[in-house]
């Protein structure tokens, strides 16, 4: 887990800067995605290839709203477990986050880092292929994906809101949220999907069986584990247990991290007109792909 008081400072900077951001300035574009303006700064892009990775390294990498605090829990957890040492990171922990500078600090970290992230696998540094470093690239259906990102922006005070959720649904369909389009995304990690040092995580996959997804993670990783101790940090793990303690581990924000974390909760929101345009997007970008495959839509999202 990222340092408790530095990942609260971020974010109460974050929202300070939200109060006067109106939604229509919440955004710059960079190489063609939009970021918002409170967390990201074009001059810490320009320096992202400076960073240096470690073969050691674990990326996080998922669009937003799909688990990846949850991964970020899980996987300090299996550090933990296997070195007895608490995994602090004294960053906010998403790469693309923060001041320029600070990818000269993490060279100071010790090793292993957790390096969370929403960016698109070909917008990694360099240095994350050269060093081979270990990627898990988490997924969660569009349909539920859309709705957490809908409650995060009107349920956060002072984070700006959207008028309703028809108008979220139209500027998520046209990727013009935080990070950009989840389809876009989606499209350039099923490229890689073969690739030896990327595990694929879906969400729902965790929801269903935590147990086996952490056995899942921890030998990707190379960590060796007891079925006594996967249980032990399952029972840690789970959604509830994330929840009941988000205002320790992630402040004031904690509990709207970690609003629901439901599979289906996307039929409180869309009507059939919505349901049936992100079907027609799926079918239309991820039908018949090895990343649609493992997402499930069908069970998932055609109920």
């Amino acid at each position: 887990m990222a340092d408790k008081s530095k990942f609260i400072e971020y974010i109460d900077d974050a929202l300070e800067k939200s109060k006067e951001t109106a939604l229509s300035h919440l955004f710059f574009t960079y190489q063609g995605i939009p970021y918002p303006v409170t967390m990201c700064t074009s001059e810490t892009f320009r320096a992202l290839d400076t960073f240096e990775a470690r073969s050691d390294d674990i990326v996080l990498a998922s669009y937003p709203k799909c688990g990846s605090n949850w991964i970020l829990h899980i996987v300090s957890e299996l550090i933990f477990a296997v070195s007895k040492k608490k995994y602090t990171c004294p960053e906010f922990p998403v790469l693309e986050c923060g001041d320029a500078e600070k990818y000269q600090r993490m060279k100071l970290f010790p090793s292993p880092r957790i390096l969370t992230t929403h960016l698109h696998y070909d917008k990694l540094p360099q240095s994350v292929f050269k060093s081979k470093v270990k990627i898990l690239a988490i997924f969660r259906n569009p349909k539920d994906t859309a709705v957490s990102f809908f409650h995060f922006h009107n349920d956060v005070p002072d984070i700006p809101s959207y008028a309703s959720w028809g108008e979220f649904f139209r500027q998520f369909m046209k990727g013009q949220v935080s990070w950009g389009s989840y389809f876009d995304f989606a499209i350039n990690w099923n490229k890689y999907i073969d690739d030896e040092n990327v595990k694929f995580i879906l969400y729902e996959d965790l929801k269903e069986n935590l147990v086996v997804g952490i056995k899942q993670i921890s030998e990707f990783l190379g960590f060796s584990l007891t079925d006594e101790q996967v249980r032990t940090i399952s029972a840690r793990c789970t959604f509830q247990a994330m929840r009941e303690n988000s205002r320790e581990t992630h402040g004031a924000i904690g509990p709207f991290l970690f609003r629901k974390g439901e599979v289906g909760d996307w039929k409180n929101l869309f009507n059939e007109t919505q349901s049936q345009e992100m079907d027609e997007r799926f079918k239309a970008c991820l039908a018949g792909t090895s990343l649609g495959a493992k997402l499930k839509y069908e069970p998932h999202c055609l109920a």
